[in-house]
């Protein structure tokens, strides 16, 4: 049986994720799911529904050749349906690199991710990396 509580959705959602499993990645957002990605660059702002979370992150793996990566690095803080978790991303374009903490702050509904908040450890370098707008 599949854990549905915020936690579960979480852990479901960050180990699809580390193996590159994009349909499970996904199955995991609900259809009006709202992403907000901060920093003033190409990808920022919010994004709404999973066609455009979707794009956002196949624009990251594009702009990245696929080394764009994210991994967990703590252990997942649970408040009522949201759940915060320290990560570190990076990924490489041309001759520039990115690798940084960051948290993702994920909001759950009825077993299904609505909303999601990044924070990242250093925006200035993360909009350099991204190419500003």
């Amino acid at each position: 049986m599949t854990d549905t509580t915020p936690a579960g959705i979480a852990a479901t959602y960050f180990g699809a994720l580390a193996q590159g499993d994009i349909p499970t990645v996904m199955a995991q957002f609900s259809p009006d799911v709202v992403w907000h990605q901060p920093g003033a660059h190409q990808f920022s702002g919010v994004h709404t529904g999973v066609d455009g979370v979707g794009a956002l992150l196949g624009g990251m793996m594009e702009t990245t050749a696929g080394t764009f990566a994210l991994v967990v690095t703590g252990p997942a803080m649970v408040n009522g349906e949201m759940v915060a978790l320290p990560v570190r991303f990076s990924g490489t374009h041309g001759d520039a690199s990115m690798d940084m903490a960051g948290v993702d702050l994920l909001t759950v509904r009825d077993g299904k991710i609505i909303a999601v908040h990044l924070f990242s450890e250093d925006g200035t370098s993360e909009d350099a990396f991204w190419g500003q707008r």
